[in-house]
C-alpha cells in the first residue's frame, strides 16, 4: 500500500491566510446549525421571495420536524429520500433527518419517473419528503418500492403572505406561476403536520462524526445509479476546507450566499447547505435560476459568496446590463462543473468588483477538491490548487500505482478527509475506484510546477482512434472557434478500420449552412489530423444536465441511432 506523502507544490501558491492543513473535524453536521443558532440567533438564516427565517427559528423548525419524522418511524441509519427544489423546507428537512442519525438521499425533482424509480430501487428508502408536484410520481411506484411515509411539501407556504395571496388571483400569470410551484395532492402527509409537533428532546441520541450522513448520486441518468456514501466527517471537512479557502469572508459578519445552484447537486449542497450554514450566513434561496429574481436581491443584499456555473454567470451579466442593475458588491463567485472561459471572467469581475474563480470537484469528494486562489495569482484555464489537507498524484491510467513524469498528463488520484469511503451497497464498484487508498477520479490532468491543475479530459470519454487517444474537449474547443459553429460535442463511434472514429455534433448559428469540408480544414489548422472529425452532424440542440454540462453519452446514443441505418 502506498503510504508515502507526495510533495505538495501547490501550497506555495496559496493565497495569504490559507493554511496548508486543517485540524481533524469532530461532531456532526447538525452542530454547525446549532452553533450558528447559538451565536447569531436573530440573524437571518434563510430568505425566500423576501420571507426571512432567523437561525433561532430555523433551529426550532428542525427540532420539531425531527420529532415529527421520529413519530413516523424514522430511525438512526434509515435512508430518507428528499425530492425538493431549493426552498426553506429543504434545509429544515435535511437537518431534521440528520438530527435523528438517519441518512439523507438527495434527488433531482425534475427527473423523469423512470430516473427517479431507478434511484429508489438502489437505496430502498421507505420515507420520502417530496415536492407536491412529484408526489403523484412516487405514489405510482410499483408495490415493491412503495414508501410507508410520503410527506408532501407545498413550497408556496414558505413565501411571504402577500406573495401567496397574489398566486391565488384569477389571472393567467398567477395561475401559471402557481402551477409551476405547487400541485394539489391526495393520500400524503402534509409537511405542516410534521413541523406542528413538539420539539425533539435534547437528550435524543445524536449522530457521530463517522456515521453515514448522505447518499449522493453521481451525475448521469443512464445505466445503474451509483450513490456516493458520504459521512458527517466528509461533509464537515469540505465545509471547513471551503471556509479556509476564503479567509476574507468572516463568519457571522453579514455574509450572504446565493443558492442559485440546485441543493440536491453535490456542488450546491456543500456550498449552500453546509458551508453557508457554518458561516452564519444569510442564504438566499431560488427554486430555479431566474436572472430577474437574482437581480432583485442584489440591490439590497449583494452576494458575499456566489457558487455558479459559467452559463449562469453569463446570463446574470447580460441581464444586469440590460436592466441597468449593478452587480457591485458581489465579492467571490466560484465556478465549477465545466470550463470557465477567460473572456467571461474579465467582464464579470469588472461588473462586480470581486473575483470569479474556477474550481473542481466530484460527488465522491463531497465535492470540492480544488479551486483557484481568491487572489491575483490564479491561472485561467486551470481548476486551481488542491484545498488544504488534499493530496493529489498524477498516475499512469494503465498502471495507476505508477506516477507519471512531472508536468505530463495522467490520471488524477486523490486522498483527503472529504474523499468518500465507497458507493452505497456496491463493494465491487468501490474496490475498482481506489488504488492503494487513493481515489481514482477518472480525469486526465496535468499539474504544473506551481501546483496548478489543468483538466485534459475524462478517461471514459477519451476516443481511441487508430491507437491514438483523442480528448473530446480539445476537439470541441477547436470547432467552437469556427465562425458559424455555436456549440459542439465530440464523441467516438465504432469503426471497423480504426476502432473508433472522431465524430462531431454541432449547432450552427442562425441562418448558417453546413460546409463540412471547410470546418474540417479549419480544424486541421489547429489539430493533428487524427483528431479532426471524420463526420460532422448538425443538430438543433445538445442534451445537457441541469447545470449545463453536455451529456456526451446521450450525444453518442443519438448519433449511433442516426448512423445505424446506413
Amino acid at each position: 500500500m502506498t503510504t508515502f506523502d507526495p510533495p505538495r507544490p501547490w501550497v506555495a501558491s496559496y493565497a495569504e491566510g490559507v493554511p496548508e492543513d486543517l485540524a481533524p473535524v469532530d461532531g456532526s453536521l447538525i452542530d454547525i446549525v446549532a452553533a450558528s443558532a447559538r451565536d447569531y440567533p436573530d440573524a437571518v438564516a434563510l430568505q425566500f421571495f423576501g420571507q426571512e427565517t432567523t437561525y433561532a427559528e430555523m433551529q426550532r423548525a428542525i427540532d420539531r420536524a425531527a420529532a415529527g419524522l421520529r413519530d413516523l418511524g424514522v430511525r438512526a441509519g434509515d435512508p430518507v429520500a428528499i425530492v425538493l427544489p431549493n426552498c426553506p423546507q429543504h434545509i429544515i428537512a435535511f437537518y431534521a433527518v440528520l438530527r435523528l442519525g438517519a441518512v439523507v438521499v438527495e434527488h433531482n425533482p425534475l427527473y423523469t419517473p423512470r430516473e427517479l424509480r431507478k434511484q429508489f430501487e438502489d437505496h430502498g428508502a421507505k420515507h420520502a419528503i417530496v415536492w407536491s408536484k412529484v408526489v403523484k410520481t412516487v405514489q405510482e411506484f410499483p408495490a415493491d418500492l412503495a414508501v410507508t411515509s410520503l410527506i408532501s411539501v407545498d413550497v408556496t407556504t414558505a413565501m411571504p403572505f402577500l406573495t401567496r395571496i397574489a398566486l391565488t388571483l384569477p389571472i393567467a400569470k398567477a395561475r401559471e406561476s402557481r402551477a409551476a410551484l405547487t400541485e394539489k395532492v391526495r393520500g400524503a402527509i402534509s409537511w405542516k403536520q410534521i413541523v406542528g409537533t413538539t420539539p425533539l428532546p435534547a437528550s435524543h441520541p445524536r449522530p457521530v462524526t463517522d456515521d453515514l450522513a448522505i447518499i449522493q448520486y453521481t451525475s448521469g441518468t443512464t445505466g445503474t445509479p451509483k450513490g456516493a456514501a458520504l459521512t458527517h466527517r466528509n461533509l464537515l471537512s469540505n465545509a471547513a476546507q471551503s471556509k479556509a479557502w476564503v479567509p476574507s469572508i468572516q463568519r457571522g459578519q453579514g455574509c450572504v450566499v446565493y443558492a442559485v445552484l440546485p441543493m440536491f447537486h453535490a456542488y450546491g449542497l456543500t456550498l449552500c447547505l453546509t458551508f453557508a450554514m457554518s458561516m452564519g450566513a444569510r442564504l438566499v434561496l431560488f427554486p430555479k435560476f431566474d436572472p430577474d429574481l437574482v437581480l432583485d436581491v442584489v440591490k439590497k443584499h449583494p452576494a458575499t459568496f456566489l457558487p455558479l456555473v459559467p452559463p449562469i454567470a453569463e446570463r446574470l451579466l447580460k441581464a444586469a446590463e440590460a436592466r441597468g442593475t449593478s452587480l457591485a458588491g458581489t465579492e467571490v463567485a466560484i465556478s465549477g462543473a465545466m470550463a470557465l472561459p477567460h473572456e467571461l471572467v474579465v467582464p464579470f469581475e469588472a461588473a462586480t468588483g470581486g473575483y470569479l474563480v474556477e474550481g473542481y470537484g466530484l460527488s465522491e469528494c463531497s465535492p470540492v477538491l480544488m479551486a483557484n486562489p481568491v487572489a491575483q495569482n490564479r491561472v485561467p484555464g486551470t481548476v486551481g490548487l488542491p484545498l488544504p489537507g488534499t493530496e493529489c498524484r498524477v498516475v499512469d491510467p494503465e498502471n495507476p500505482t505508477q506516477d507519471v513524469e512531472p508536468g505530463t498528463p495522467g490520471e488524477l488520484v486523490v486522498r483527503g478527509p472529504q474523499v468518500f469511503a465507497g458507493y452505497y451497497g456496491k463493494p465491487e464498484a468501490t474496490e475498482e475506484s481506489f488504488v492503494d487508498g487513493w481515489y481514482r477520479t477518472g480525469d486526465i490532468v496535468t499539474i504544473d510546477e506551481f501546483g496548478f491543475v489543468r483538466i485534459v479530459d475524462r478517461i471514459k470519454e477519451l476516443i481511441v482512434t487508430g491507437g491514438f487517444n483523442v480528448a473530446p474537449t480539445e476537439v470541441e474547443n477547436a470547432l467552437r472557434q469556427y465562425p458559424s459553429v455555436a456549440d459542439a460535442a465530440v464523441v467516438g463511434l465504432h469503426s471497423d478500420h480504426s476502432g473508433e472514429e472522431v465524430v462531431a455534433a454541432i449547432i450552427l448559428d442562425a441562418g448558417a449552412e453546413l460546409d463540412e469540408e471547410a470546418i474540417r480544414q479549419f480544424a486541421r489548422s489547429i489539430l493533428t489530423p487524427y483528431k479532426v472529425p471524420r463526420r460532422i452532424f448538425v443538430v438543433d440542440e445538445l442534451p445537457k444536465s441541469l447545470i449545463g454540462k453536455v451529456l456526451r453519452r446521450q450525444v453518442k446514443e443519438k448519433l449511433e441511432s442516426l448512423t445505424s441505418g446506413g
